[in-house]
């Protein structure tokens, strides 16, 4: 069941139709995701703002891809693993990282284990970190405004991973080739 439809993007008007235009323009199609959140444009506009945002934290693109990937694993979106997924390949970046956050196996970089684990703190425990967890994520040599910044990935997150549960959305064709199903 969808409870949530999509909104095709040709019959769409006013701020429906501005959100989609919107990322027509950013990703060059529009994605089932924002098809699905532009059922309330604000949504729509409000996740591709915060992912501006979150491009302009002081993580490199493997961080923000682990952010990003750890939340939606951490909350069971397969839509969210497969697109980025799919951005990882395209962009480059380490597979390595990508599959042990897919597979859930751990990632041999430490300090990149330990953004990992934070992040899993950080969604797990619902934005409760015990003091220890803090020190293990300043030991590995991020910093506190970097704390801040995951937040800012998980709610973005939680935006995508949470529309996706209620629509049912499906995984676009463009990012079926990685599929996940947790």
């Amino acid at each position: 069941m969808q409870a949530i439809p999509a909104i095709n993007a040709r019959q769409a008007t006013g701020e429906t139709k501005a959100a989609l235009d919107n990322a027509q323009s950013k990703y060059g199609f529009v994605p089932n995701l924002i098809s699905a959140m532009a059922n309330a444009p604000a949504l729509a506009e409000a996740y591709m703002s915060v992912g501006g945002l979150f491009d302009q934290t002081s993580f490199n693109a493997l961080e923000k891809l682990l952010i990003l990937m750890t939340a939606s694993r951490e909350n069971d979106c397969g839509y969210c693993i497969a697109a980025h997924s799919t951005f990882a390949e395209m962009r480059g970046l380490d597979d390595t990282v990508v599959n042990a956050i897919r597979e859930d196996h751990p990632i041999a970089d430490r300090k990149l284990q330990a953004l990992r684990e934070f992040v899993t703190v950080m969604v797990r425990s619902r934005g409760w970190p015990e003091e220890a967890d803090l020190q293990a994520f300043f030991s590995a040599g991020y910093e506190p405004r970097q704390v801040l910044e995951v937040i800012l990935g998980i709610a973005m997150k939680t935006m995508s991973n949470y529309t996706n549960h209620v629509a049912s959305t499906p995984v676009d064709e463009v990012f079926a080739k990685h599929a996940w199903d947790g």
